[in-house]
């Protein structure tokens, strides 16, 4: 059996974000499609040991030689010699692009795979904005995603959108587009029944990061008052929100949260409101799993194949997510929604993308 090496971010304590889960379904079909015997998992940040200030300022050193944050000269040489012994060296984010860099000029013979969570100068840019010292981030994942798309055997994007943009930066094409996709963490006899409330309790969920801090703030600023809902926000690290951003007092906000199941369960409408970002959102399939009415702008849809009025609606104005909202207040709807769970095990389950990270270990 073949033997593979898996560069992972971080080894996260218990919530996982965004991106984190979607390198944990990519580990659980690669894991399937090789034993988990064979596979190495090599973790850049392990969330367990609390970094120091020295290990920070080290960390920032070597940004502007395209060493991301936690990589190393000493790192990258460790990786490298464990890499001999293995048939694939599965690179969870383009972030990492000097691996495959250093892998190909140490004469690696196996075949190295770089994976595209998003394009990942558009994403830095999004997230850290004219902050002091964005240009150096900004450019040292530049970097990195030319390298993972020169050096790399095989690339992976997760939709038509990054790999387009993937192609007219780097002039590489993706050799697979692979969605984001869950192991399915919903299967159970039966599923919530009823309508949702004349008061509808609106599910916002997210990390506490940029893009999503600034549209769940314009939601509540500019939708929020003109309907008649309970707001929620839940998200890992939410618990800062309120010092940052103009969020009303009435809207409760629950912060790095073990489960999100009873959350999801509760919830009438999952509201989306995201207008800036790259790759695919993480927390529009995880909504699909789990059965829920999804109301969202274009940005937190895009790379999904969907009926928007039967999922709930897309919206991108506050006076569309205001009559989409009294749409379901004036006619209530079923609290599970039958085509989201249905189009999440069509499209968007882990077994679906079994294939196609098949062919990219073995074609």
């Amino acid at each position: 059996m073949k033997k593979l090496l898996f560069i992972r971010y971080k080894k996260t304590a218990n919530v996982f974000e965004g991106g984190e889960q979607g390198s944990q379904k990519n580990w659980t079909v690669l894991t399937g499609l090789l034993g988990e015997e064979n596979v190495t998992t090599y973790y850049i940040h392990d969330e367990n040991h609390k970094r120091t200030l020295t290990e920070y300022i080290k960390g920032a050193f070597w940004f502007p030689f395209g060493y991301f944050f936690g990589i190393t000269p000493r790192r990258v040489k460790e990786i490298v010699e464990m890499a001999a012994g293995y048939d694939f060296v599965f690179i969870d984010r383009s972030l990492f692009g000097i691996i495959a860099k250093k892998l190909k000029k140490n004469g690696y013979k196996g075949r190295i795979i770089a994976f595209f969570h998003n394009v990942e100068k558009l994403y830095f840019r999004a997230k850290l904005g004219h902050r002091p010292g964005s240009f150096v981030v900004t450019r040292c994942a530049w970097k990195n995603d030319g390298w993972s798309c020169r050096y790399a055997d095989r690339i992976i994007a997760l939709n038509p959108r990054d790999a387009g943009v993937i192609e007219d930066m780097y002039g590489r094409k993706a050799d697979a587009l692979v969605p984001v996709a869950f192991v399915d963490k919903y299967k159970q006899d039966s599923y919530p029944e009823g309508l949702t409330s004349k008061k509808p309790l609106c599910l916002f969920l997210g990390a506490y990061f940029g893009p999503n801090c600034e549209g769940i703030e314009w939601f509540a600023q500019n939708v929020y008052p003109h309907v008649d809902i309970t707001m929620k926000i839940v998200g890992k690290g939410m618990s800062k929100i309120r010092e940052n951003y103009r969020i009303p007092d009435d809207v409760e906000v629950v912060s790095d949260a073990p489960d999100l199941k009873p959350f999801f369960e509760e919830a009438d409408i999952m509201v989306l409101p995201i207008f800036k970002g790259s790759g695919m959102k993480v927390k529009t399939c995880e909504s699909l799993m789990y059965g829920k009415n999804i109301i969202a702008t274009d940005e937190a849809l895009e790379g999904y194949e969907l009926d928007y009025s039967r999922m709930g609606g897309k919206c991108n104005t506050a006076q569309e997510f205001i009559d989409t909202i009294k749409s379901f207040t004036d006619s209530p709807r079923p609290r599970f929604n039958a085509y989201s769970r249905n189009t999440f095990l069509e499209k968007y389950s882990a077994d679906k993308v079994v294939d196609s990270f098949s062919d990219i270990l073995y074609r």
